[in-house]
């Protein structure tokens, strides 16, 4: 059994999380996760004040790991902003790590289908990421419209190959990554 001064709030989220992602939010329970971890319900309660208290704590590592651990590690790298669009366009194929992601993201998404809460954590992940894909487009000389339009089609790009993570080979996935790098990039005449 683990004593619960060695058990993390982060060890609950965690186990949560993968709860979420192998059986759904219903799952998600206090009990189910007390047995996952091998404590008692007591010790969940030394964490949280409740299970909407785990369930925020979700969504905020969820935010925080796959929105905002991303974006500060593009911005740290000071690159070309045509380099961090070919980046983020290959966030999709970074092996485990990507495929966990995607993971995460579609049960975190099948939930905001049905709750207010994971709802309104999708739509400020969303709109971070579209704000932050925008940014890029207009550092490279794009109108905001044309900027935020590009950003929409990458980010749609992305959710897709989460979505569609077994369609074509891995060759093929590069030939897609690298038809949208050059589609998303390319000016087109005014029209």
């Amino acid at each position: 059994m683990t004593a619960r001064s060695t058990l993390t709030p982060e060890a609950w989220i965690t186990a949560a999380t993968e709860v979420l992602i192998d059986r759904g939010i219903d799952a998600v329970r206090v009990d189910v996760l007390a047995k996952a971890l091998e404590v008692t319900r007591g010790s969940f309660y030394w964490h949280f004040k409740d299970r909407e208290a785990l369930l925020t704590a979700v969504l905020n590592a969820w935010r925080d790991a796959a929105t905002e651990q991303v974006i500060g590690r593009f911005e740290g790298q000071q690159a070309d902003p045509s380099v961090l669009i070919g980046e983020l366009i290959s966030l999709p194929f970074r092996g485990r790590a990507a495929e966990r992601a995607a993971r995460v993201e579609l049960a975190i998404r099948a939930w905001a289908r049905r709750d207010a809460l994971a709802r309104q954590a999708v739509d400020e992940v969303d709109a971070r990421r579209l704000s932050y894909i925008s940014q890029c487009f207009s550092a490279l000389g794009f109108p905001i419209a044309e900027a935020r339009a590009r950003a929409f089609i990458l980010y749609a790009y992305e959710v897709a190959e989460s979505l569609l993570s077994t369609q074509g080979t891995a060759a093929q996935k590069r030939e897609r990554s690298a038809l949208l790098q050059r589609l998303v990039q390319t000016r087109l005449p005014p029209g």
